[in-house]
């Protein structure tokens, strides 16, 4: 009877362990898993934190007993793999209830160990609490006593602001320290900058660039001399995938860090798999490795590698890692690269910025959803995309998600048939107005980004002058668009125009009508909008400087 011992019992490992027993009711499989919990929920521990998920026991999705019982794993908890020996096919085990080491002989091994907390040497940081296990989330909880006033995160990615948020929901002094420019790196800075506004309007302090030095018996301190209460330090920097037992074995380590493996998952010792946070993926843009620490793909690969095992001839497709953070009521979505990330790597980038409502903006409870797509200009490709958003974030990163891995191009999303009734989207939906700019700009229409406006552009802002005179962009000459064709002596024709409105749509058509009339014009793309949401992040970017 064939063997199969799995390091790791949490999404991938779980995932990899119940698919085999469904495809071979004969096979031996055996979970081993360092903490003890398996099949937990650990992308909703946050939430347990505040309270949101009362009951502890809903994150213990299921235990060793349920698992024996339904699908006969072996699943051992609180039991520590330490060594593997890939010539004679054993893993070294160390039962940490008992001591009692011990080896295990198996037919394949699958590595999902996952990935550690990053935790900096910063004088103090074993004060520091991370939050990955079952275990790290009671230790938050136990800190936070009645004695507890202000807690200090440091990281200002996915997992520390939703902590942000639920220690908010316990009614402490909540800080951020992001030591970069801004909070969510999968994000571009305009982007990031509105879910950074929408959380100081939450009393959440953020502070970017902004390096932690040391920590206190109550306090923190940043490399400018600022000193930030806290009673309880998290670190939620980020992970770093758990390639100890990998190295050790002599695997083959990929350039991101993580475990190599390929399109099968297999590592450099073909009977040894990897997936999960600890191994490396394809990114479905560059086809260069890539870490995608995201619970879907994990679960993915685990069907993936079992079915493998067991005789099927598939293999795992290029990631996008779409993700999404919902954060006091706003959700923040993305899928593929975006624009900094595109432009690093060379390519010629085209970029959409549209503000649109959620849905019939004649229908109650519209709200805004701010949306970027960041497209390849030689192909027409979408790279990636973010959503920012009250409503609808979520479904219009799946749509762009799905229009990826269907290789669909960005002008196609105009041709997408999406449902539509006034209380859940548009005639014209979001995605679909993203594909009408896309195919504008494809058959030549001309645009500008906020960050690259310069104090030599022929500016035109084509807003009321109720608009203008609330805000506008400093050099800008108010000329509204309805007023357009009759002012035209106050635009000169021999340098080239760019015309702003509020969102961009107003400038599309100033666009058209300057141009028809001969003249090089180009749109502030997302109009006014954006450019305050870039304004915004270059204050944040600047504010601990």
């Amino acid at each position: 009877m064939a063997t199969t011992v799995i390091v790791g019992g949490v999404a991938g490992g779980m995932s990899t362990a119940a698919r085999l027993r469904r495809n071979d009711e004969n096979r031996e499989i055996i979970v081993f898993e360092a903490s003890g919990y398996v099949s937990f929920a650990n992308c909703g521990l946050p939430y347990h934190v505040g309270g949101v998920i009362p009951e502890r026991s809903s994150l213990l999705l299921q235990t060793p007993e349920s698992l024996g019982a339904r699908f006969r794993i072996d699943v051992r908890t609180r039991h520590l793999v330490t060594e593997i020996d890939t010539v004679n096919n054993t893993v070294t085990v160390e039962n940490l209830e008992s001591g009692e080491t011990f080896t295990q002989a198996y037919d394949e091994l699958v590595l999902s160990p996952g990935a550690r907390p990053f935790v900096p040497p910063i004088p103090g940081i074993e004060r520091a609490l991370t939050l990955r296990t079952v275990e790290d989330v009671d230790r938050i909880i136990a800190a936070l006593d009645d004695s507890v006033k202000n807690v200090a995160l440091i990281g200002g990615g996915f997992i520390g602001l939703e902590l942000a948020e639920n220690l908010i929901h316990r009614g402490l002094g909540v800080t951020v320290i992001e030591r970069g420019p801004q909070i969510l790196a999968p994000f571009d800075e305009e982007m990031a900058a509105i879910v950074a506004g929408h959380l100081e309007k939450n009393k959440v302090v953020i502070h970017t660039n902004a390096d932690t030095t040391e920590i206190g018996e109550d306090s923190l301190t940043l490399a400018d001399g600022t000193v930030i209460p806290a009673d309880v330090v998290i670190a939620a920097i980020g992970v770093r995938p758990d390639t100890r037992l990998a190295e050790a074995a002599g695997l083959e380590i990929g350039p991101r860090g993580g475990i190599k493996v390929d399109e099968q998952q297999r590592t450099s010792v073909p009977n040894v798999f990897a997936l999960g946070d600890a191994a490396e993926k394809t990114d479905i843009n560059s086809g260069a490795a890539a870490l995608i620490p995201l619970a879907q793909t994990a679960n993915r690969h685990g069907r993936l590698v079992a079915d493998i095992i067991t005789g099927r001839d598939t293999k795992a497709l290029p990631v996008l890692g779409t993700a999404i953070v919902g954060l006091f009521g706003l959700a923040a979505s993305a899928t593929g690269w975006n624009e900094r990330n595109a432009r690093r790597a060379g390519r010629n980038v085209r970029v959409i910025h549209i503000h649109p409502v959620n849905h019939a903006g004649y229908y109650p409870g519209a709200t805004q959803l701010n949306l970027k797509l960041v497209i390849d200009a030689d192909t027409d490709a979408i790279l990636g995309a973010q959503a920012v958003g009250f409503e609808g974030a979520d479904k219009r990163i799946d749509v762009i998600a799905t229009a990826m891995r269907g290789g669909l191009t960005a002008s196609d999303l105009a041709d997408l048939e999406l449902a539509y009734s006034p209380q859940y989207g548009s005639a014209k939906d979001p995605i679909n107005l993203a594909g009408m700019v896309a195919d504008n700009l494809a058959q030549g229409e001309k645009s500008v980004q906020w960050h690259e406006l310069s104090d030599d552009m022929q500016l035109i802002d084509v807003r009321t002058v109720g608009e203008y005179e609330r805000g506008h962009i400093p050099g800008a000459v108010n000329i509204p668009v309805d007023d357009l064709r009759e002012n035209l002596d106050k635009i000169d024709a021999s340098r080239p125009v760019v015309v702003s409105c509020q969102v961009g749509l107003r400038g599309h058509v100033a666009t058209r009508i300057l141009s028809g009339l001969g003249m090089d014009v180009a749109n502030l793309d997302g109009g006014y909008l954006t450019y305050t949401h870039g304004q915004a992040a270059r204050k944040f970017a600047h504010a601990d400087q």
